[in-house]
C-alpha cells in the first residue's frame, strides 16, 4: 500500500482560476527518483473533480501522478471551486480549461512529460476524447467512462442536460433539471457536431467502459465509438448492469480493468455465470459454508463455449468477515482456430484480488496456463460476469 498526498493546485485559462487536486505517493523514493507518468481525470456534467478522487488514488497505487479538476463553470451550485459561470460554460470552454491544466501538469518537475493520460466520465470523457485528439501522440492513453457522445443529438433534439426546449427558437438560457443554466451558445456550438469526425482523430490507445443499462447515454454511442477508433485501438467493456455511473462492485471491476490497461495487458475470457442454485453446507454459529451452483457462457475472439453444469462456488464465512469464494468450473467449446477444446479454471481470492488458475487441452491457448492472470467480478440479478485480465 502506498500512502497518499494530496495537495490543493490552480490553474489558469484566459485569466480564469481552476481548482484542482493533485494526488502522489508521500514517499518520494517510491517514483525511483526517475519522473512518474501522469494522468488527468475530468468530471461529467454538474459534478465536481470530487467524482474522481477514488481513481486517483487508484492510479497512485500503479505510480502515477493523478490530477482531477473542477471546469469553470461545470459544477451545479456552489460544488465547484473554479471561477466561471456555467452559463460561459461550453464544450469548447471545457476542452480549452483541459489542454490549460495539461500544459500546466507537463511542466511539473516529478512528472515525465511524455507519459501523460488522460482519463473522463460521462461529459468529462467526451471533452478527454475531444482533446486527446487535438493533443494526438502527447497522450499516451485514453480512458472513457460512459462519455457523453449523445451530446450533440440532445442539442439536435432539444433535449441538452435533461431539459426540454424547442430547437426553433432556443432560449438564451436553458434551465435542466439539476438546476445548471445552459446558453445557447452551448447549444450552437454542438448542434452541428459530428463527435465521431472529432474523437476519431486520435490514434492511441483507447479503454471505453459503458453500462448497458445507462438511461442517460446510451451504450450504442460507445458501441459506434468502439467502431471509429481503428481495428485494435480500443479495448471496449460493455458492464451488463451498470447505469451511468458505476457501483462499488463495478468501481472495482472498472479499477482492474484500467490497471491491466495501463500495463498493456488485455481482457483475455470474459465469462457470464448463471446461477442455478445454492445450497448451505455447514452452518454453525460464526460460521456458515455455502455451495453455489452456476452454469454460462464465453463468448470472444480466443474462446467460445459453455460451463460444464458442475460448476460450483464454494463459499466461507467466519461471522461478519467478507465470505471466502473458491470457484472451479469447467468451459467446453471451441478455441481460436476452432478446434474442440475445454478450460479448467479455479479462481479464488489472493490478497485483494482474484487470481485465476487455467489449465486447457487447447494447443492455440497452452500459453494461457503461463501467465499471471486477474479476474474481476461484475454482479447482475441471477449471476454475474468474470472478466479474466493478463
Amino acid at each position: 500500500m502506498i500512502y497518499i498526498e494530496e495537495k490543493e493546485l490552480a490553474f489558469f485559462r484566459d485569466g480564469k482560476r481552476i481548482y484542482g487536486k493533485e494526488f502522489m505517493p508521500v514517499d518520494d523514493t517510491v517514483l525511483e527518483a526517475e519522473k512518474a507518468p501522469a494522468i488527468i481525470l475530468s468530471h461529467g456534467f454538474g459534478g465536481s473533480g470530487r467524482d474522481m478522487e477514488f481513481y486517483c488514488r487508484a492510479f497512485v497505487q500503479k505510480g502515477y501522478v493523478a490530477y482531477c479538476f473542477d471546469f469553470c463553470g461545470g459544477s451545479v451550485g456552489e460544488t465547484g471551486r473554479s471561477e466561471g459561470s456555467s452559463l460561459e460554460m461550453t464544450i469548447e470552454t471545457e476542452c480549452r480549461d483541459l489542454l490549460a491544466v495539461y500544459e500546466s501538469v507537463k511542466a511539473f518537475p516529478h512528472v515525465d512529460a511524455g507519459r501523460i493520460s488522460l482519463m473522463g466520465g460521462s461529459q468529462g470523457g467526451f471533452i478527454s476524447a475531444l482533446v486527446a485528439a487535438r493533443l494526438g501522440d502527447a497522450v499516451e492513453n485514453l480512458i472513457l467512462l460512459y462519455p457523453a457522445l449523445c451530446i450533440p443529438d440532445h442539442a439536435r433534439a432539444g433535449r441538452l442536460g435533461g431539459a426540454c426546449y424547442d430547437v426553433e427558437r432556443v432560449p438564451e438560457v436553458i434551465v435542466c433539471p439539476n438546476q445548471m443554466k445552459l446558453s445557447r451558445r452551448f447549444h450552437e456550438e454542438v448542434a452541428t457536431m459530428d463527435p465521431y469526425l472529432e474523437i476519431g482523430k486520435y490514434k492511441g490507445r483507447v479503454l471505453l467502459m459503458h453500462g448497458m443499462r445507462d438511461e442517460i447515454v446510451n451504450y450504442s454511442y460507445a458501441v459506434k465509438a468502439k467502431e471509429t477508433y481503428e481495428k485494435g485501438q480500443c479495448s471496449f467493456m460493455l458492464m451488463r448492469d451498470a447505469g451511468h455511473g458505476f457501483n462499488a462492485g463495478q468501481d472495482e471491476s472498472a479499477v482492474i480493468a484500467m490497471e491491466h490497461f495501463l500495463d498493456k495487458k488485455r481482457e483475455l475470457l470474459t465469462i457470464h455465470v448463471i446461477i442455478t442454485g445454492t445450497e448451505i453446507l455447514v452452518d454453525r454459529e460464526q460460521y456458515q459454508e455455502r455451495a453455489v451452483r452456476f452454469v454460462g457462457y464465453c463468448d470472444n475472439e480466443l474462446f467460445r463455449g459453455t460451463i460444464l453444469p458442475e460448476g460450483l462456488d464454494v463459499q466461507k464465512q467466519y461471522g461478519d468477515e467478507p465470505a471466502i469464494l473458491k470457484a472451479e468450473y469447467t468451459l467446453v467449446g471451441r478455441d481460436c482456430e476452432m478446434k474442440e477444446c475445454s478450460i479448467h479454471i479455479v479462481n479464488q481470492k489472493k490478497g485483494s484480488r482474484y487470481k485465476p488458475e487455467l489449465t486447457t487441452d487447447s494447443e492455440a491457448l497452452s500459453w494461457l496456463s503461463d501467465l499471471d492472470l486477474t479476474a474481476a467480478l461484475e454482479g447482475f440479478p441471477g449471476g454475474l460476469t468474470v472478466r479474466i485480465f493478463g
